[in-house]
């Protein structure tokens, strides 16, 4: 059976291209390596989508699971390990053929490699100030990072918060020089240089962390802020110096045939708004051409 369209990943971009070739009766096969919602599921709650005024990040992929569902779009658990061939006729798997893919893989974050981290994700820990910083309204909580993401996420949550711990494991920062400027004059932003975080504390939620010189602090909350790395690993074709696919304004790579969406793509914001507008421009595009 060959395809019109292999959408590789579950997420929302993936999800929401799915949803627009399917109505317009192409025949679509959406595979993900886990479960469809992507990243999305490690939130506790999701505040900034459109018409929804709260739902929790499984509900949000149960919601999404069901439409493809009630849409008869076909979804296969698997993991992708290769594309194979070119324009309108590739081989995913050495066994899906279709005319045209689109990589919606996303990113990984990368973790702090402690004892219950996992535990704590969505219940502490974060990797997006600017998607759960109000859930820590009033409270004290850490970033962990030294970069421009860092930086931007202790700002964003001096606003909201009652107090930002920002640890960094050097005795600098890397992101830029005005972002530091803003930290240096925050009152409730405390910097703690060469430090880290050596362990987690907590029942069901985060309440205190533990530093590598055995200091304790009560935190409800803990950002980590030290870079992510997209799932690019399948796709041959050009790449930025971190891996992101490169794409044009029809986010088309630099193989024909394949495109790329979300996440995975060197792109400014990150966001579920901005991963359901480039499933909705991929897929217009490709229309046109099938």
């Amino acid at each position: 059976m060959k395809y019109d369209v292999i959408v590789i990943g579950g997420g929302i971009a993936g999800v929401t291209a799915s949803i627009y070739l399917k109505r317009a009766m192409k025949k679509v096969l959406l595979i993900e390596s886990k479960q469809i919602g992507g990243e999305i599921l490690k939130a506790d709650k999701v505040e900034n989508y459109p018409a929804l005024k709260e739902v929790k990040g499984y509900e949000l992929g149960l919601n999404m699971s069901e439409q493809l569902k009630s849409l008869d779009i076909e979804v296969i658990n698997e993991l992708v390990t290769s594309i194979d061939g070119s324009d309108n006729n590739f081989i995913i798997n050495n066994k899906y053929e279709c005319k045209k893919v689109i990589i919606a893989t996303g990113t990984s974050s990368n973790r702090l490699g402690l004892l219950n981290e996992d535990k704590f994700i969505g219940k502490g820990i974060s990797f997006c100030a600017t998607c759960d910083g109000n859930f820590f309204k009033g409270k004290d909580v850490a970033v962990i990072g030294g970069g421009n993401t860092a930086l931007d996420s202790a700002i964003y949550l001096s606003n909201i918060v009652n107090k930002v711990y920002l640890i960094h494991r050097r005795d600098e920062f890397r992101g830029e020089e005005s972002k530091v400027n803003i930290i240096n004059n925050k009152d409730n932003i405390e910097v703690l240089f060469n430090t880290t975080v050596k362990e987690l504390k907590g029942n069901d939620f985060i309440e205190s962390i533990v530093l590598n010189n055995d200091q304790e602090i009560n935190v409800s909350g803990v950002f980590v802020c030290i870079g992510h790395v997209p799932n690019s690993s399948i796709f041959n074709g050009s790449k930025d110096e971190g891996k992101y696919i490169i794409t044009d304004s029809n986010y088309e790579t630099s193989i024909e045939g394949i495109y790329a969406i979300g996440d995975v793509i060197v792109k400014e914001v990150r966001q579920l708004t901005t991963a359901a507008s480039d499933g909705t421009i991929a897929a217009t595009n490709i229309l046109k051409k099938l």
